[in-house]
């Protein structure tokens, strides 16, 4: 053991943070392990209740998985006094993208869903004249898409609105 200290000593290394690795590194593989069951239990029955594949938890616990690793990778570099200020950055940065992405995403799924229930409501019909309130936007339905309803207004100019604004606002429906 005197050697292991002495080998230390010679390589700047303070013994007490071989230890503090030791005992993060085997407190995180328990956390973690546990965390991964505890959420593959959980997951399982929701995901046959709904229809989720099997693979879709398993991929899910991974990347919960992954992602605590790479925390525990980023607690050990700040104990070996390795800054990770600018990756902490970093990785905010991508989370910030990521998170936009998901924001796209979700309004072209918004769009789509709203234009499979217009299909089946059928709250008007091409050809009708419909007007969205309170922005008095108003022309005659000319086209439909899984993204856009198409409005011709009377000066000829055309609108695209998004298919989910027809059920986030008012809108009024003249026939032919």
């Amino acid at each position: 053991m005197d050697q292991i200290v002495g080998w230390l000593k010679d390589l700047h290394i303070e013994l007490s943070t071989v230890v503090a690795t030791v005992t993060l590194l085997v407190g995180a593989a328990i956390v973690i392990v546990l965390v991964d069951r505890l959420l593959k239990q959980l997951l399982a029955p929701a995901a046959a209740r709904i229809g989720l594949r099997s693979e879709a938890v398993v991929a899910f616990a991974r990347a919960v998985t992954t992602a605590l690793w790479v925390v525990v990778l980023l607690l050990l570099l700040e104990l070996w006094g390795i800054g990770v200020g600018g990756l902490w950055a970093v990785l905010a940065s991508v989370a910030t993208i990521i998170g936009v992405g998901f924001l796209a995403t979700w309004a072209m799924v918004s769009n789509v869903t709203a234009s499979l229930l217009l299909t089946i409501w059928h709250p008007f019909r091409l050809g009708d004249m419909v007007e969205l309130l309170p922005e008095n936007l108003k022309g005659r339905a000319i086209d439909r898409n899984l993204m856009f309803t198409v409005l011709r207004e009377e000066s000829g100019s055309v609108l695209q609105v998004p298919n989910n604004l027809f059920f986030q606002k008012i809108f009024r429906v003249s026939g032919n």
